[in-house]
């Protein structure tokens, strides 16, 4: 019992480790690349969207892995992959990826990202879905989504703590350098969880084919229910974030707060049941969706107290839904990383069609 208890927490605290750091690296990759490319707003959306495909890449090589291959060689190639990473340390960008002047900066932003963070950060971003899978291989009576919540977890204390804490403190380089540790250690914690893990019950981790024998194949119609909750979250985030940065003020806070309600209705959904009633939530997502189109015609006259509690309420209200009901439609342990995959297929889709 002792030693279960002690794997659970081994995957727990890798989970929330992957999560803190990866949403570390975002802004750090960002700010490296500022003296190069400045600070336009081409420049920050390739950001964005180089972060969102790594992040859709990620759950895709974790959902392959954990449906291709046996335990053992998951091990062996993701512990190859870790290993490998490691030449991309320090993150710092190549200076062949320095813009040319009056050329477009975008494929050199997407060089300069690839090389230096692209390898780490796809790595990071399939920890979560992957050890997922293997929790569930470990303890078959257990479904282990409230990792999914410690993950959005670690992304909120690493997106409130990087403004506030690290970015005043510490110089770029200093943080690359930080940042590169840090990764090291996780490297290692992940390790330990995988030799733990395979040592814990390698006879209960089922192989690929027997778990697709005892659970029924994805419905077409479940997964496209996955990703229309999702991306429908997804484009109500950029676009509150977007009303509120443009219309109201140009603060670092008007971006990080409409992303932290975000994570913490991720959180609440699939920490516990009890958080989400969709008997309240339900009713009122229409008012929610009324009083934003509402108050679009009247932002630029209402005050920042008026405006930021108005719209992230209402974004509140509409990812608790949104998520709520993810949370309610969460598949069996066989189809764990397929249900990851489509989350964040749908946050890719909703990024997509907000910025068009």
């Amino acid at each position: 019992m002792a030693a279960s208890r002690a794997l659970t927490l081994l995957f727990g605290l890798t989970i929330f480790a992957s999560a803190c750091l990866l949403f570390l690296v975002q802004p750090l990759a960002a700010k490296l690349l500022l003296p190069w490319f400045g600070g336009s707003a081409a420049v920050w959306i390739t950001c964005l969207l180089f972060f969102q495909s790594g992040l859709l890449l990620g759950y895709l090589y974790s959902h392959a892995l954990a449906t291709r291959l046996r335990p053992k060689h998951q091990t062996l190639l993701h512990s190859a992959l870790l290993l490998l990473s490691l030449a991309a340390l320090p993150i710092f960008p190549n200076a062949i990826w320095q813009p040319h002047p009056g050329a477009d900066p975008t494929w050199s932003v997407f060089g300069a990202l690839a090389t230096s963070v692209g390898l780490p950060y796809l790595l990071l971003a399939s920890t979560s879905p992957l050890l997922q899978s293997w929790h569930a291989s470990v303890h078959r009576s257990a479904l282990p989504y409230r990792y999914f919540a410690l993950s959005n977890a670690g992304s909120l204390l690493a997106l409130l703590s990087y403004p506030v804490l690290i970015e005043p403190r510490l110089t770029a380089h200093q943080q690359a350098e930080t940042w590169s540790i840090g990764f090291v250690l996780f490297m290692a914690l992940w390790l330990a969880t995988a030799f733990f893990a395979r040592r814990a019950s390698p006879a209960a981790q089922p192989t690929p084919d027997s778990a697709a024998t005892r659970n029924p194949p994805l419905s077409t119609l479940q997964a496209a229910l996955w990703l229309s909750l999702a991306a429908c979250a997804s484009a109500l985030l950029l676009a509150v974030t977007n009303l509120l940065t443009q219309n109201v003020a140009p603060m670092p806070l008007l971006w990080v707060l409409p992303l932290s309600v975000y994570l913490l209705s991720f959180i609440l959904a699939f920490e516990s049941r009890r958080w989400y009633n969709r008997a309240i939530f339900l009713p009122l997502v229409l008012p929610a969706l009324a009083c934003l189109a509402a108050a679009i015609k009247a932002l630029e006259n209402q005050p920042i107290a008026v405006a930021v509690p108005l719209f992230t309420g209402a974004l509140f209200i509409c990812c608790m839904a949104c998520h709520g009901e993810l949370a309610r439609l969460r598949p069996p342990a066989a189809q764990l990383t397929a249900f990851y995959l489509f989350l964040a297929a749908g946050g890719a889709l909703g990024d997509r069609k907000s910025v068009v």
